[in-house]
């Protein structure tokens, strides 16, 4: 009997122990998001070097109703999503599954807010890492290195740096293919409970600044149809060369207007790409690198990125008036301007 009791007593604790582990490593944000599918921020333990944030009732998905997928990267290539859960949750809410890099449960004094460094140089200004308005050097992230930023130091950038230190691409997309590979594998996996739910051709690849770049750089994958580059835009020439061989099916830049660190960089970027495929560039007028990642459930980014993803990955007519037709919608919305190409 008493051997019975410990026995019991011991598989609680083990239960409570696991509850509280993997309550430690979800969050509720926002009280799940302002769309119809309630949203989780969580890790996954198959991949715990990124964040994923996904409706919390995935019985509501299957293949007739598939979650489509979105890689993220951060600004200042930070190693985590915080500065923009409120935008990201908001999105998976609309029903999305959303793999951002960096751990959910990163916890660091220094990780920059997004638009808190000048992480996209200004074009014409001496390039270098992001972290510094002129170019200078890397955030220090309590002495990890940032996804997808080049190995030299906190002192990068600096008069003549380029878009490239240490042999690395400032704009690495490596965390990015990390959640594609493994959101793609899940969808195959007979154990995972994402098996068979997950939208693997309808995938899109996002990210802030930085994080914009790594986007950027994946638009040799064929797998990704849309690319949102959000406060970014390339520099350097190689790079601008790119934008005409990108795989995708569209393209869309979302600034912050000229007070925008990266406003030149994407708005040439747009004025540079040519050919047939569909490309929007829309501003909000004053609110600068920092967007509104961090206002309540995303801010008008969060609509303006919704609606172009249900336009480009789950064919909704409704959604894509916000920028098609004579009048798009985006148009009525204070604050903003936009322009266009290949698009009626």
């Amino acid at each position: 009997m008493y051997m019975r009791k410990k026995l019991f007593f011991a598989a609680i604790a083990i239960l409570a122990a696991t509850v509280c582990v993997q309550a430690q490593n979800s969050r509720i944000v926002e009280e799940g998001g302002s769309g119809s599918y309630k949203a989780i921020m969580m890790e996954e333990p198959t991949l715990t070097t990124h964040t994923v944030f996904r409706p919390q009732d995935l019985s509501k998905f299957n293949k007739e109703n598939p979650l489509p997928i979105i890689v993220w990267g951060n600004g200042g290539c930070a190693n985590s999503p915080s500065g923009h859960i409120n935008f990201l949750n908001d999105v998976a809410s609309q029903g999305y599954l959303v793999v951002a890099i960096g751990p959910s449960n990163y916890r660091q004094a220094e990780a920059p807010r997004p638009g808190q460094t000048g992480d996209v140089p200004r074009m014409g200004q001496g390039g270098g890492m992001p972290g510094g308005a002129q170019g200078g050097g890397m955030p220090q992230m309590g002495g990890q290195r940032p996804q997808g930023a080049p190995q030299g130091g906190a002192q990068g950038g600096g008069q003549g740096a380029g878009p490239r230190m240490g042999g690395m691409s400032m704009g690495d997309p490596a965390g990015l293919k990390a959640a594609l590979e493994w959101a793609i594998a899940q969808n195959a996996d007979r154990e995972s409970h994402y098996y068979q739910i997950l939208d693997i051709d309808n995938i899109a690849a996002a990210g802030m600044s930085c994080g914009g770049l790594q986007a950027l750089h994946m638009s040799d994958d064929a797998r990704i149809k849309t690319i949102l580059v959000m406060n970014s835009g390339y520099f350097g020439g190689e790079d601008k060369a790119s934008l005409n061989r990108m795989k995708q099916k569209s393209v869309i830049w979302i600034l912050g207007g000229p007070t925008d660190i990266a406003y030149e960089n994407g708005s040439d970027d747009f004025k540079q790409l040519s050919g047939t495929m569909p490309a929007f560039i829309c501003n909000l007028e004053g609110i600068g690198h920092g967007g509104t990642y961090m206002q309540p459930y995303g801010g008008d980014y969060s609509k303006v990125a919704t609606a172009w993803l249900n336009w480009w990955l789950k064919d909704d007519k409704e959604s894509s008036a916000m920028f098609t037709g004579a009048e798009p919608g985006i148009g009525k919305m204070a604050g903003w301007s936009f322009d266009r190409k290949n698009i009626q």
